[in-house]
């Protein structure tokens, strides 16, 4: 069950954000049933470059054997 600050993935691409699946997020609100979740993405210096609502299937949550990747984000 994805919580409040849990770090989650994109499993789709958001072109109108600039976000690709992969990218992680972290949960900053979760909406009642937990059925869509308030995400923000930042870089790595920790500047917030999306804040996206998503769907349940719109992500998953990040696992112990995920490795993080980096690219740089090309402004939508």
């Amino acid at each position: 069950m994805i919580q409040e600050h849990d770090l989650v993935v994109l499993t789709e691409n958001l072109p109108d954000q600039a976000l690709e699946a992969g990218d992680v997020g972290v949960v900053v609100h979760v909406y009642p049933g937990a059925e869509a979740f308030e995400v923000e993405f930042l870089t790595l210096n920790g500047e917030t470059t999306a804040l996206a609502t998503l769907r349940k299937h719109q992500l998953r949550s990040a696992g112990p054997r995920d490795i993080p990747h980096v690219r740089e984000r090309l402004v939508a």
